[in-house]
């Protein structure tokens, strides 16, 4: 089941009653975790950029589709590998500020994974 996303605010956002003050992904079976943002390199000391690796992570088989809340300050970006990838696993990712993917992830239907970005 897909957990509802309630609130965010500066650096928390609450899942189905829960706050987590951390970037999260949010799986297929509803379970919220945190992001590995390791696995994604540095790009001018802030981790804005989704890389291949990430990418990996956070794709699970049988997603059709990708909700990313790129924050509020909308930085949050695909890097062109990680896009390509996404493109080959037939998943549409959608990049939208975080309020916005925020209502959309609340109103999608089917296989969906969501990552939220909440730090900016």
């Amino acid at each position: 089941m897909k957990p509802r996303i309630e609130r965010i605010g500066t650096g928390s956002i609450t899942i189905a009653g829960v706050q987590f003050q951390h970037d999260v992904i949010i799986r297929l079976n509803g379970v919220v975790e945190k992001r590995k943002q390791e696995l994604s390199p540095l790009v001018k000391g802030a981790s804005h950029r989704i890389a291949l690796a990430e990418a990996q992570h956070i794709y699970e088989p049988g997603a059709r589709w990708l909700i990313v809340g790129t924050g509020q300050a909308e930085f949050v970006e695909l890097s062109p590998e990680a896009a390509d990838f996404f493109r080959q696993q037939e998943c549409q990712a959608q990049l939208l500020s975080t309020v916005k993917a925020i209502r959309a992830w609340n109103s999608a239907e089917g296989a969906v994974i969501g990552f939220f970005h909440v730090m900016c």
